[in-house]
C-alpha cells in the first residue's frame, strides 16, 4: 500500500476507530487535515521538508489546513534516530518564531514512552505505519482540550484499552510500513 494511503488507513481505523485521539475526528472528517510524503534519505533532505511544511501549514488558513502530518518512508527508521531528531524540529518551530504556536507531536513504528518497555501494548497509541512528524496548531489543541470533559482521562483509557487488545490486534492496525 502507498505510504500516505496507509497512514489514512492507520489514522481511520486506529486512531479514529479505537478513539486515541478524541479531537481527531473533527478535523479528519472536515478534509483539514494535511498528509505529506517525505521520501529523504537523510536527515537534512526531512529537516528540509518539515521546515516546507511548517512553512505551508502557517501560510493556509485553518478552514483549508488545521494541521500536517509529515510521513517520512525512507529515513528515521531506527526510533532512537528518530526521537533525537525530534530537537531538530523542535528548532525549526523556534527558528520560525512558532514557539507556542505550533508544536511537533511524534508518531512510529517503534514508538515507546521513555521509561516504558519496548514491549509494552501502550506504546501502541504512537505507533504509526512510518515515522511521522505531526504540526499542530496549539490554539487548535488548546481548544480541543477544553472542549473535552475530562482530558487527563484519555491517556489512561487509551492506556487501558490497548492493554487489552491483542498484540497481533494492535500490528494489524498500525499496519506494516517502515
Amino acid at each position: 500500500m502507498e505510504p500516505l494511503a496507509e497512514t489514512a488507513r492507520w489514522i481511520e481505523e486506529a486512531v479514529l476507530g479505537l478513539a486515541l485521539c478524541p479531537f481527531a475526528r473533527t478535523p479528519w472528517q472536515a478534509g483539514v487535515v494535511h498528509l505529506a510524503r517525505c521520501d529523504a534519505a537523510d536527515e537534512d533532505g526531512v529537516a528540509a521538508a518539515l521546515d516546507a511544511e511548517i512553512v505551508a501549514l502557517m501560510a493556509a488558513p485553518r478552514e483549508t489546513r488545521e494541521t500536517t502530518l509529515l510521513v517520512c518512508t525512507a529515513c528515521l527508521s531506527d526510533f532512537d534516530v528518530f526521537n533525537a531528531f525530534l530537537g531538530v524540529a523542535d528548532a525549526l518551530v523556534a527558528a520560525h518564531g512558532l514557539e507556542g504556536t505550533l508544536q511537533v507531536a511524534s508518531f512510529h513504528p517503534d514508538y515507546r514512552f521513555a521509561g516504558e518497555p519496548p514491549g509494552d501494548l501502550a506504546n501502541f497509541s504512537n505507533r504509526s505505519p512510518y515515522p511521522t512528524l505531526h504540526l499542530l496548531r496549539e490554539v487548535s489543541v488548546e481548544e480541543a482540550v477544553t472542549a473535552h470533559p475530562d482530558p487527563d482521562a484519555i491517556w489512561r483509557r487509551n492506556v487501558e484499552r490497548l492493554r487489552g487488545m491483542s498484540l497481533e490486534a494492535l500490528r494489524k492496525l498500525r499496519g506494516g510500513g517502515a
